[in-house]
């Protein structure tokens, strides 16, 4: 296994770094890791009121929307892209 150890400025290891095929065959080798990682995941509080916010203004203004392709046009037109 490849590993790449994460370290502080005073030289401490604070972390694991796991390629994502070796992170993919963990996974696949041990059933519950999905199943933890699916269930360790929480979106703060902060964000989700954003979220909530955006969609407001979503609903309110949906005709102000375009698609993402109609947006990434104007947007590569306008840089030349």
């Amino acid at each position: 296994m490849n590993l790449q150890y994460i370290h502080d400025n005073k030289g401490n290891a604070t972390g694991v770094f796991i390629p994502i095929e070796e992170w993919q065959s963990l996974k696949q080798k041990y059933n519950g890791l999905q199943d933890d990682e699916l269930q360790n995941f929480d979106i703060p509080e902060w964000h989700k009121k954003i979220l909530d916010e955006r969609l407001e203004d979503y609903r309110k203004n949906i005709h102000n929307s375009m698609d993402f392709d109609t947006m990434m046009r104007g947007i590569r037109k306008k840089y030349s892209l």
